[in-house]
Protein backbone atom coordinates (compact mmCIF):
# COMPACT_ATOMS: atom_id res chain seq x y z
CA UNK A 1 0.00 0.00 0.00
CA UNK A 2 2.72 2.33 0.68
CA UNK A 3 6.33 2.67 -0.18
CA UNK A 4 8.74 0.14 1.02
CA UNK A 5 12.19 1.52 2.31
CA UNK A 6 13.71 1.20 -0.86
CA UNK A 7 11.70 3.47 -2.20
CA UNK A 8 11.93 7.48 -1.92
CA UNK A 9 9.77 9.26 0.36
CA UNK A 10 6.65 9.95 -1.03
CA UNK A 11 5.63 13.44 -2.39
CA UNK A 12 3.95 15.79 0.38
CA UNK A 13 0.56 15.46 -1.93
CA UNK A 14 0.70 11.60 -2.11
CA UNK A 15 0.92 12.16 1.47
CA UNK A 16 -2.25 14.15 2.28
CA UNK A 17 -4.12 12.09 -0.16
CA UNK A 18 -3.22 8.79 1.78
CA UNK A 19 -4.11 10.98 5.41
CA UNK A 20 -7.79 12.20 3.96
CA UNK A 21 -8.69 9.10 2.91
CA UNK A 22 -7.86 7.20 6.06
CA UNK A 23 -9.53 9.95 7.77
CA UNK A 24 -12.75 9.05 5.06
CA UNK A 25 -12.52 5.47 5.40
CA UNK A 26 -11.82 5.76 9.91
CA UNK A 27 -14.91 8.87 9.53
CA UNK A 28 -17.25 5.77 7.70
CA UNK A 29 -16.26 3.13 10.53
CA UNK A 30 -17.00 5.33 13.43
CA UNK A 31 -20.68 6.29 11.94
CA UNK A 32 -21.19 2.88 11.08
CA UNK A 33 -19.65 1.83 14.96
CA UNK A 34 -22.43 4.76 16.26
CA UNK A 35 -25.45 3.52 14.23
CA UNK A 36 -25.02 -0.07 15.51
CA UNK A 37 -25.16 1.50 19.24
CA UNK A 38 -28.00 3.70 18.11
CA UNK A 39 -30.02 1.28 16.95
CA UNK A 40 -29.20 -1.82 19.83
CA UNK A 41 -29.99 0.95 22.42
CA UNK A 42 -33.34 1.74 21.06
CA UNK A 43 -34.11 -1.54 20.02
CA UNK A 44 -32.83 -4.35 22.37
CA UNK A 45 -32.49 -2.07 25.47
CA UNK A 46 -35.55 0.18 24.79
CA UNK A 47 -34.21 3.38 24.73
CA UNK A 48 -36.14 6.71 23.71
CA UNK A 49 -33.69 7.70 20.12
CA UNK A 50 -32.08 10.96 21.54
CA UNK A 51 -31.22 8.98 24.67
CA UNK A 52 -30.00 6.07 22.24
CA UNK A 53 -27.61 8.59 20.35
CA UNK A 54 -26.25 10.03 23.56
CA UNK A 55 -25.83 6.94 25.11
CA UNK A 56 -23.94 5.55 22.00
CA UNK A 57 -21.99 8.36 21.60
CA UNK A 58 -20.73 8.57 24.90
CA UNK A 59 -19.65 4.93 24.69
CA UNK A 60 -17.91 4.93 21.35
CA UNK A 61 -15.70 8.02 22.79
CA UNK A 62 -15.09 6.67 25.56
CA UNK A 63 -16.78 8.79 28.09
CA UNK A 64 -18.94 6.12 29.58
CA UNK A 65 -22.81 5.36 29.62
CA UNK A 66 -25.11 8.33 31.16
CA UNK A 67 -28.47 6.42 29.92
CA UNK A 68 -29.91 3.64 32.65
CA UNK A 69 -30.53 0.46 30.90
CA UNK A 70 -33.09 -1.71 32.73
CA UNK A 71 -33.39 -5.16 30.95
CA UNK A 72 -31.51 -8.19 30.82
CA UNK A 73 -30.73 -7.96 27.03
CA UNK A 74 -30.27 -4.33 26.96
CA UNK A 75 -27.57 -4.75 29.92
CA UNK A 76 -26.11 -7.59 27.63
CA UNK A 77 -26.15 -5.32 24.48
CA UNK A 78 -24.78 -2.75 26.85
CA UNK A 79 -21.87 -4.45 27.67
CA UNK A 80 -21.07 -6.12 24.34
CA UNK A 81 -20.97 -2.80 22.64
CA UNK A 82 -18.87 -0.89 25.28
CA UNK A 83 -16.25 -3.76 24.80
CA UNK A 84 -16.86 -3.18 20.48
CA UNK A 85 -16.05 0.35 21.16
CA UNK A 86 -12.97 0.27 23.06
CA UNK A 87 -11.24 -1.80 19.80
CA UNK A 88 -13.40 0.12 17.11
CA UNK A 89 -11.61 3.34 18.45
CA UNK A 90 -8.61 2.64 19.23
CA UNK A 91 -8.16 0.58 15.60
CA UNK A 92 -9.40 3.73 14.07
CA UNK A 93 -6.70 6.01 15.65
CA UNK A 94 -4.56 3.62 14.56
CA UNK A 95 -5.42 3.99 11.01
CA UNK A 96 -5.86 7.65 11.40
CA UNK A 97 -1.97 7.82 12.30
CA UNK A 98 -0.75 5.32 9.69
CA UNK A 99 0.02 7.44 6.52
CA UNK A 100 2.23 10.20 9.68
CA UNK A 101 4.06 7.36 11.48
CA UNK A 102 4.47 5.48 7.93
CA UNK A 103 6.61 9.00 6.25
CA UNK A 104 8.01 9.58 9.84
CA UNK A 105 9.71 6.34 10.13
CA UNK A 106 10.35 6.03 6.42
CA UNK A 107 11.89 9.20 5.95
CA UNK A 108 14.17 7.68 9.01
CA UNK A 109 15.04 5.32 6.90
CA UNK A 110 15.80 7.59 3.87
CA UNK A 111 17.75 9.42 5.91
CA UNK A 112 19.76 6.85 6.52
CA UNK A 113 20.30 5.17 3.01
CA UNK A 114 21.38 8.03 2.02
CA UNK A 115 24.02 8.58 4.92
CA UNK A 116 25.63 5.58 4.15
CA UNK A 117 25.55 5.68 0.33
CA UNK A 118 27.96 9.19 0.77
CA UNK A 119 30.45 6.83 3.20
Amino acid sequence: MYENKKQALASTRVFYKRLFRNLIVASLILAVCLLIGILGYHYIAHIEWIDAVHNASMILSGMGPVADVKNFWGKIFSSAYALFSGVAFITNIGFIIAPAAHRFFHRLHVDERIDMDEE
